[in-house]
């Protein structure tokens, strides 16, 4: 293992250095190039992000796959991990020297936004209806993922309807941390609150993609101008979207929560949830 995490290394390097040999005439930015960072919460178009930011290594030094992806929790066993191992693996990325694209599941914790909110990241974030976070987790969970710490528990329940209580309630009596929906979105919320962090709605990028992709390259140029046209990054960024090699993006579809919840389910998500769709502006209030 270690061997091969060796040899991935020096294929990474080696890819990166041939982008800044490609690139060598290009302006550095005043603070020389960043890190684009790509934060997801869990179940929103992580994979999707990942590739549209990977779509600037066609105009701009920056890697061509992703340096490496960080999450609050680990997969198999879903156990939570120290902050610390957060701002060290932040750490990691500042002193490998920008132009890296990077993925993370990652909190909100005011150490951790300090380094994101700086010189040395261009950050988004991108977060999907919480209604449909709960549809997808459920798939995710049964159907997908054999190793998630969940899959022998979601397979032993009888129907889709009580997989779908509990990707909204939670487990709380599982002895791992899994809570309700509002609580597992909580610790990002904090991004939203920073203009140094384009906030990317998932639902934009299937019905007005156009436009958020341009929010998305404006948020590259204003701390790093770039030689290429507006329109060879937008088309850049456009063919690098390849949903096919997104193993969460099942359709492509928003609302699909409409389909999936009774009544009950509405009850309970209105109940864990309090104002979580308002702050996040899916509803303007309750009466959903």
């Amino acid at each position: 293992m270690a061997l091969k995490n060796d040899l991935r290394s020096m294929i990474y390097q080696t890819e990166k250095l041939t982008q800044q040999v490609r690139f060598a005439s290009a302006p550095k930015p005043q603070n020389d190039w960043p890190t684009l960072l790509g934060i997801s919460f869990p179940k929103s178009g992580t994979h999707l992000l990942d590739q549209i930011l990977l779509g600037f290594s066609n105009v701009a030094p920056f890697a061509k796959r992703v340096h490496s992806f960080y999450a609050e929790y680990e997969g198999e066993s879903g156990l939570k991990r120290r902050p610390e191992q957060a701002l060290a693996w932040l750490d990691a990325l500042r002193a490998n020297g920008g132009r890296d694209v990077a993925s993370a599941h990652l909190f909100a914790r005011p150490e951790a936004v300090a380094r994101v909110c700086s010189p040395a990241f261009v950050p988004y974030f991108i977060f999907r209806d919480p209604r449909d976070v709960v549809v997808s987790h459920v798939f995710y969970v049964t159907d997908m993922e054999a190793r998630h710490v969940h899959h022998d528990y979601y397979q032993s329940l009888p129907d889709f309807n009580t997989r779908l209580t509990v990707s909204i309630l939670g487990r709380p009596d599982a002895g791992i941390e899994f809570s309700n929906i509002a609580d597992r979105f909580a610790p990002y919320l904090g991004w939203i609150d920073h203009d140094e962090v384009l906030k990317i709605h998932f639902e934009d990028l299937i019905h007005d993609r156009a436009a958020t992709l341009t929010q998305i390259m404006d948020h590259l140029l204003t701390r790093a101008p770039l030689r290429a046209t507006r329109q060879l990054i937008l088309d850049s960024l456009e063919t690098s979207i390849n949903p096919k090699k997104s193993p969460t993006f099942r359709s492509g579809k928003t609302g699909e929560w409409k389909k999936h919840f009774t009544d009950e389910h509405k009850k309970i998500f209105k109940d864990v949830a309090g104002d979580l769709l308002v702050k996040l502006e899916y509803e303007k209030d309750g009466a959903w």
